[in-house]
């Protein structure tokens, strides 16, 4: 790999990383119960693809979530949509041990959890033109102007997002930061196999789609004055 290449992995990993990793007893009673069966380490992973079918028991189109925080929105987007394989990386273990108990509750059947960097993840084990969807809703948005280079979304980054997804496959992102939406904007356009789905509406602002559930971030960013937008694009034929 070169250091161009590596140098998205390093920053995806930091975007992630911003709370404390204790979790409580509930959590961590879910993780010894169901991880083994719902989840997996990326570090850990062997060589080459997962097999996801056989860890799904089926074979379906391959949704990816990638930071999923506390599950409440991912586990209510898995249920409404049982036709779809969903599958969350996420770095933050007691968010993954909370999405399993919320898995639990909602009695889910499609849904498989992986910790670690989604860099590593997408580069090494999700082959190209694979997936039927990318979400990254309310990614960590390095406010300060001096920490922008930390931001998941960037150049290569999305590069690499496009390249695993099936033509007509759309990468759809949310946030509430509008310089952030602002380099969302940007990088997605510049990307030549990406094209916006709504280059027509205001701005290329996607309408904010009814079944995305109203996250805490989205409601905070509501209290708090900041107006909430998506943008989802997707990949053409090459």
């Amino acid at each position: 790999m070169t250091p161009t290449e590596q140098e998205p992995r390093k920053r995806s990993i930091v975007s992630f990383v911003h709370r404390g990793g204790r979790m409580t007893v509930g959590q961590a009673k879910a993780w010894e119960r169901r991880w083994d069966e719902l989840g997996k380490q990326v570090p850990q992973l062997p060589p080459g693809p997962i097999e996801l079918d056989s860890w799904f028991g089926r074979h379906a189109p391959v949704l990816l979530e990638i930071g999923s925080g506390m599950g409440e929105t991912t586990s209510q987007l898995a249920k409404a949509s049982p036709e779809l394989n969903y599958l969350a990386v996420e770095v933050y273990q007691p968010g993954l041990a909370q999405l399993m108990l919320r898995a639990e509750a909602l009695e889910l059947t499609n849904l498989r959890l992986l910790r670690g960097d989604a860099v590593v993840l997408l580069g090494e084990h999700i082959p190209p033109g694979s997936l039927a969807g990318v979400r990254i809703f309310f990614p960590d948005p390095w406010p300060k102007k001096k920490h922008h280079k930390r931001r998941l979304v960037q150049p290569d980054f999305i590069a690499l997002v496009a390249s695993r997804l099936a033509p007509g496959a759309a990468v759809h992102l949310a946030t509430d930061w509008e310089n952030y939406a602002e380099q969302m904007m940007e990088v997605l356009s510049a990307e030549p196999t990406l094209r916006n789905r709504y280059p027509d509406e205001p701005g290329g602002w996607a309408p904010r789609p009814e079944w995305r559930p109203v996250t805490k971030f989205e409601s905070r960013a509501r209290e708090e004055g900041r107006i909430s937008r998506d943008l989802i694009f997707e990949r053409v034929n090459t």
